[in-house]
Formats: C-alpha cells, sequence, structure tokens
C-alpha cells in the first residue's frame, strides 16, 4: 500500500490544504474592511458553491481523462486564486473570487480519492483514507497558524502569494506522480466530455446513503468556520492566537487518525460513524456553552477527535460500495453532498449570528442537531445499504 504513489500523493494533499486553509482566519476581517462585513456566511458559502457544481464534472473527468489531469487543474485554480487576492479591492470582486477559489475543491479532492482508491485494496481502505487524512489535517493546521503569522509580521499580500507558491508545489509534486486510470479506459479531453446526458452521469446511487449522512455531518464545519474568527477573538484570542482553535481541533485529528486509523476496517464503517457523530455532537454542545477560550479549544479538541474519526471513515464507505469504472462519479457524489452541507451550514450559520456575539450558542445547537439527524438516520437506513465491493 505505502507506494511512492501514496506518499507523493499525501505531500500533494498536505500542501493543497494548507494553500488554502491559510486564508481562513484573515478573510472575515479582510471582507469587513472592504466593506462587506453583513457577507462573511458568503466566504464559505460561495466558495463551497462552485465546488459542488463542479462535482459532476470532475468526477466524470477523473473516470474518463484521468485522475491527474483533475488533480492539476484544482491545484491550478488554488495558484492562480492566491495571486489575484490582493488586486480585488472591492466586496464584488473578493466574492468572485471566492467564487472561482471553490473549483480548486471540487476538483483536486475528487482526483486525489479516486487516485488512492485505485491504489489501496479494500480490507486497508480506512486506514489509507486515514494516513491522506492526516496529510491533509497537517495542512488544514499548519495553513491557519501560518497565515495569522503571516498577516500579522509582513502583511496580507505576502500571505496571499504564499498561499499561491504553496498550491504551484502541489503541482510540481503531481508532475512526479504515475496515472492510475486504466489505458483503456483514458480519453482525450473534449469539450463533449463536459455535458452531463443523464442524471446517471450526475449521482452513483450506490453511494446515495453515505452522501446523505455527509451532508448532516458537514454541516457543522460551514458553521465553525464561519463564526471561529468572531467566537475566537470573543475570548480574547486575538493576533497570532486567532489560529488556536484550528491547531487544536487538526492536532487532535490528527492524533485520531494515526491512533484509530484502521478503526472502521476493524469494527465497520457504520459504527464507527455513529461513535463519531456522538463525540461531534458533544464538542458542539461544549463550543455552544465556552464562557472561556479554554472551553471554547477543549470543543476545538473534541470537535478533531470526532472528525477525525468521522471523515476517512466517510471517504472509505463511499469507496467500497463504488464501482471501479465509476469511482470518480461515486466520490464526486458524496463531495457533493460535502460541499452541499459545508454551504448550507455557512449561510445558516451566517444568518442565525448576524454580527451578534450573542447568538452564537445558536449556530452551534443548530450544528449539533443537524448531526443528530444524522445519527438517526444511519441508524434507520444501516440495513439498507448496497454490499460492499472489491476492485
Amino acid at each position: 500500500m505505502y507506494t511512492a504513489g501514496f506518499w507523493l500523493m499525501c505531500l500533494s494533499s498536505l500542501l493543497f490544504f494548507m494553500s488554502f486553509n491559510m486564508l481562513l482566519p484573515e478573510l472575515p476581517d479582510y471582507l469587513t474592511r472592504l466593506g462587506g462585513g453583513e457577507y462573511k456566511g458568503y466566504i464559505i458559502a460561495l466558495f463551497t458553491l462552485t465546488a459542488g457544481l463542479s462535482r459532476p464534472f470532475s468526477g466524470k473527468l477523473a473516470d474518463t481523462v484521468g485522475r491527474i489531469p483533475v488533480m492539476v487543474f484544482g491545484s491550478l485554480v488554488c495558484f492562480i486564486c492566491g495571486f489575484f487576492y490582493p488586486f480585488t479591492v472591492t466586496v464584488v470582486g473578493f466574492l468572485g473570487l471566492r467564487l472561482l477559489h471553490g473549483f480548486s475543491t471540487g476538483f483536486k479532492p475528487t482526483g486525489t480519492a479516486a487516485y488512492i482508491a485505485d491504489i489501496v485494496p479494500l480490507a486497508r481502505r480506512g486506514e489509507a483514507m486515514g494516513l491522506l487524512g492526516v496529510a491533509g489535517s497537517l495542512g488544514m493546521a499548519a495553513g491557519p497558524m501560518a497565515g495569522s503569522w503571516l498577516a500579522t509580521h509582513f502583511s496580507l499580500n505576502v500571505m496571499f502569494y504564499c498561499s499561491s507558491g504553496l498550491a504551484l508545489l502541489s503541482l510540481i509534486v503531481q508532475g512526479t506522480m504515475t496515472e492510475t486510470l486504466a489505458p483503456a479506459q483514458r480519453q482525450r479531453f473534449s469539450w463533449k466530455l463536459l455535458r452531463i446526458e443523464s442524471w446517471a452521469e450526475v449521482f452513483e446511487p450506490r453511494v446515495l446513503i453515505p452522501a446523505a449522512a455527509t451532508l448532516l455531518f458537514l454541516f457543522p464545519f460551514g458553521a465553525i468556520f464561519t463564526v471561529v474568527p468572531d467566537q475566537s477573538r470573543v475570548l480574547g484570542l486575538t493576533g497570532e492566537s486567532k489560529g488556536l482553535f484550528y491547531i487544536c481541533y487538526t492536532g487532535a485529528s490528527l492524533v485520531v487518525r494515526l491512533l484509530a486509523g484502521r478503526s472502521s476496517d476493524r469494527y465497520g464503517r457504520v459504527p464507527v460513524l455513529l461513535a463519531s457523530s456522538g463525540i461531534i455532537i458533544s464538542s458542539l454542545l461544549v463550543l455552544a456553552f465556552a464562557q472561556s477560550a479554554v472551553g471554547f479549544l477543549a470543543g476545538a479538541v473534541l470537535f478533531g477527535l470526532g472528525t477525525g474519526l468521522n471523515s476517512p471513515t466517510i471517504y472509505a464507505w463511499t469507496v467500497d460500495l463504488s464501482h471501479p469504472d465509476r469511482r470518480g462519479r461515486a466520490v464526486s457524489t458524496m463531495y457533493m453532498a460535502l460541499e452541499a452541507g459545508i454551504g448550507i451550514g455557512a449561510l445558516i450559520s451566517g444568518w442565525i449570528f448576524s454580527n451578534e456575539p450573542a447568538h452564537l450558542p445558536f449556530v452551534h445547537l443548530a450544528s449539533a442537531a443537524s448531526v443528530l439527524c444524522g445519527l438517526v438516520f444511519l441508524l434507520a437506513m444501516r440495513h439498507r445499504t448496497p454490499a460492499p465491493l472489491e476492485g
């Protein structure tokens, strides 16, 4: 399993996730300075909108043109957008760039998940997705911390250019990798491949149950990452401390992925998802009632533990149920649900919060309700899921 291609993919993912997560702690204040403070919910929502809309195309292209071209396109978008942020001086321009930036995560993770599924056997997919998640989580942890440090000690423009540079490094790594899509399946790119002729090219029916659970479980991501910068400031975490939530969250996620990476391979996907959803609900209750930075960061640790179990298990379950020749579409179906959950969470949390700190508990309680619905849904549907497929 641990081939050079696997480790190169992990490195590419680390650089990619660090690139766009570097911006997260600073973008709300940046938008406020542009005069768009009331549009904070759109920072995440617009990003996830285009990511979700592009999934049917990235999934189809991953199954026809190849895994690596899809990843390259996603990283290229990240590189270009990072370079152009310093030139956005209006709210409309900024939001338009966020819309474009979303194509990066609409393509890169789809190609990545399909690539990993090609080279990892069924019995070790949970472990592999966990290790890949460790790389992504390292990027998610280091990115916000580095972004806040660069913005504090240099400038926002330096932060934007460094974000662009990391995406370029991810591109370079991808250039050293070998395509895994079978030659018999590969086609030359043509605009006809972007034509979606039926719903079968958009959704993979075998993975609709994991996708629906993903939507409900990912609602808190959009909500939390919309309000965390403001909640951090309310609790006294400013300047370089702005990134502490992300560090605690990602550190806990890393630990659980390393120590429990094979848990879903041993105990089953659904049991691990049920346990992780309980941990996530607990974390959201802690965040809702946190009155100090210590309580807030404790909630971040719990959230990291829950999502560190949840995310790789969802990915592995999706791949388990997919046909090898429709793997890209299966992954894109799951990611469309993921983006929908994050986007809806961001929009609803922005509406609930409305720049009123007193509303923060209601944001987290709404997120907990969504995860609880996901838990109940899994209990109801656990015996109606198709059997896993080898290959």
